[in-house]
């Protein structure tokens, strides 16, 4: 069963040109919105996540530099 989403209503400043465009092609200028802000956020997000965990993920590198692969020996390729 999909999941409903309450809606907003949002005024959008877009190139007059692109939204001509997308009209003549029959884009639905919403959904589209929708998704490209969906995967912004799904990349900001993303973003955020390694400036937050840089810190972790530095020192696992770091450990994996001077140490090598925990289990290494026990890899079958």
């Amino acid at each position: 069963m999909a999941r409903v989403h309450a809606r907003k209503a949002t005024n959008l400043t877009i190139d007059m040109s692109l939204v001509g465009s997308a009209k003549e092609l029959g884009v639905n200028i919403s959904q589209a919105a929708e998704e490209g802000i969906r995967r912004a956020v799904s990349e900001a997000r993303a973003e955020r996540w390694k400036q937050e965990n840089q810190a972790a993920l530095n020192s696992s590198n770091d450990f994996v530099d001077q140490h090598g692969l925990p289990l290494e020996t026990s890899r079958l390729f």
